[in-house]
């Protein structure tokens, strides 16, 4: 039997598969058989990388060369110069803009010099579909020792010693959930994972279940053993046809191993694990929602209390964690609590994932340590504003965030920081505008999206959404008054304290956001057209009350 000398690494993820990833294997697999090379290199499926401006990727172990933007017909320069000849293919490397030379080692291209992954930490290194590639890296280890070698207690306390927030946005302290539903007194109880990814432009938690399953899975069953729950779900939305796969994939794998079912690690515990779909509704992102969906109900909110973790699935105990959040809990087991909190701030510990897109020259996904600034990813990182245009904003949480200025990006990125500056954490999505973007548009955006993902339980989010639409809609169509604005602002807050769920207690953000940091925009779409109000424009500021 050959031994395997190399691996050609490629990524399959969505991102690339978009960018005909797929052609780029299947090639590679014809010219290794033909040349006779099949048997000692062997091509490995990845998740992403994150750098998806340049997909489709190939990666060469143990070399570590990082190719980019590899097209199908370039694989047979890849075998044939790199794999038979031992010669990098220079014109796939990766080059800095205006710089000739390529950089061929991961590591050194400034797009990752400042990551840190942990949530991310196998994506791109180990094949999703395979158990045994996980498991050869940790996987599964802080399973065996939290169930073997810790009590339950003890696991709560660590994951509460390590100050881990929930990464979905509300970033409530895990370990501190887990003990309320641990308290409860009842024979049954539930793991939910909330993989209903719904904000535009956000893809980490699908980028983790495509490229890295069994860190999900795994976390969900030290999550159960916790809080002493048998069963776990997995809320997942119907159009993320490749995660989907791929967990199915890897729920089964577990099942074969004995990591999932009955007895794992030749214990009493049992667990195991179910996929429910979502419809794709934004609301759902809610945890209550979220459950009455599972219920096969309306996906809306509830009142609260109780919670969750005190009455929740078929009125039983139960946990949400979003992806991102399960995917940092082995770590936190095998490594210690210690280990996360020696990473990012006071109050905000470890590392965030963010969907980088909008203007920025390198579109994709990272992962930084909290309390790293928003100039640093978006110019460090992100490699600054495409085609040389200026910066003008950056949005931070999706349709549920606020704006960022130019004045605001050397403020360290944290939970508190940034709703310190209007704006929030959110899930991880940020867009990056430039000069050209008109701010009101930017809000109409968001709003129309809002509105239409409104449940309809509550009033004020159901019909205050809509009519702050309208008012958009009136202003960008030049038929506003300065009064309109002021209406605005005043239905905007109406909306935010009225609202049951987060979806309409954070609609109007982006209306406030961008009100507070670009009225001349609003003004602007008032005046210039022919309005025979004729309200002036200082008069109006201070009517409304936005600052200067």
């Amino acid at each position: 039997m050959a031994i395997t000398r190399t691996n050609i690494m490629i990524c399959v993820g969505t991102g690339c598969l978009a960018t005909e990833s797929e052609k780029v294997l299947k090639n590679l697999e014809l010219i290794l058989k033909a040349r006779g090379y099949d048997k000692e290199v062997k091509i490995i499926k990845t998740g992403c990388f994150g750098f998806c401006e340049q997909g489709p990727i190939v990666k060469i172990e143990p070399e570590n060369v990082f190719y980019v933007r590899v097209g199908p017909k370039d694989a047979k320069d890849i075998i044939d110069e790199h794999i038979i000849k031992g010669r990098r293919v220079e014109r796939l490397l990766y080059k800095e803009p205006f710089q000739n030379e390529g950089i061929d080692k991961q590591e050194n291209i400034p797009f990752y010099k400042k990551q840190l992954r942990v949530a991310l930490r196998n994506c791109g290194l180990v094949n999703p579909e395979d158990i045994y590639e996980y498991i050869a890296l940790g996987g599964y280890e802080a399973l065996g020792k939290a169930i073997t070698k810790m009590s339950r207690d003890e696991v709560i306390d660590t994951v509460k010693k390590s100050c881990l927030r929930g990464r979905g946005g509300g970033g409530f302290p895990t370990g501190v959930k887990w003990e309320i539903a641990k308290a409860q007194e009842s024979q049954v109880k539930f793991i939910i994972c909330n993989a209903d990814e719904g904000d535009p432009g956000a893809f980490m938690d699908r980028s983790i279940l495509e490229g890295d399953p069994h860190s999900v899975l795994e976390a969900m069953a030290i999550g159960g053993y916790a809080i002493g729950s048998d069963k776990g779900i997995i809320y997942i939305r119907a159009e993320y046809p490749l995660a989907i796969s791929r967990l199915k994939t890897a729920i089964s794998q577990a099942r074969e191993l004995g990591l999932l079912g009955k007895n794992i690690f030749d214990t009493d515990f049992n667990f195991d694990i179910d996929i429910k779909y979502g419809a794709g509704a934004f609301v759902c992102g809610e945890e209550t929602a979220l459950i009455n969906s599972c219920e096969g109900k309306r996906g809306e909110p509830n009142y609260k209390p109780p919670y969750p973790a005190q009455e929740g699935y078929w009125g039983h105990p139960t946990c949400v964690n979003n992806v991102e959040t399960f995917a940092n809990i082995p770590s936190i087991i095998t490594k210690g609590p210690e280990w996360f909190t020696s990473m990012g701030t006071e109050n905000s510990k470890g590392t965030k994932v963010f969907a980088l897109a909008g203007k920025i020259n390198n579109v994709g996904l990272v992962e930084v340590p909290m309390g790293i600034t928003l100039r640093e990813i978006i110019y460090d990182i992100g490699g600054g504003i495409q085609g040389g245009k200026k910066f003008k904003a950056v949005q931070t949480g999706g349709p549920s965030g606020g704006v960022i200025t130019e004045n605001e990006l050397d403020t360290p990125i944290d939970y508190d920081s940034l709703t310190g500056i209007g704006s929030m954490m959110g899930s991880g999505g940020m867009i990056v505008m430039d000069e050209t973007d008109n701010m009101v548009n930017i809000a109409k955006f968001y709003l129309e999206f809002t509105m239409d993902e409104s449940c309809g339980r509550c009033t004020p989010c159901r019909i205050g959404t809509k009519r702050l639409y309208e008012m958009l809609n009136k202003i960008t169509s030049g038929k506003a008054t300065m009064a309109d604005l002021d209406a605005m602002k005043q239905l905007s807050y109406m909306v935010k304290d009225g609202s049951l769920c987060g979806l309409g207690q954070t609609a109007p953000n982006p209306i406030i956001s961008t009100m507070k940091h670009f009225w001349n925009e609003y003004v602007a779409l008032v005046t210039d057209y022919d309005n025979p109000q004729g309200e002036g424009k200082y008069e109006a500021k201070n009517k409304i009350g936005i600052e200067s």
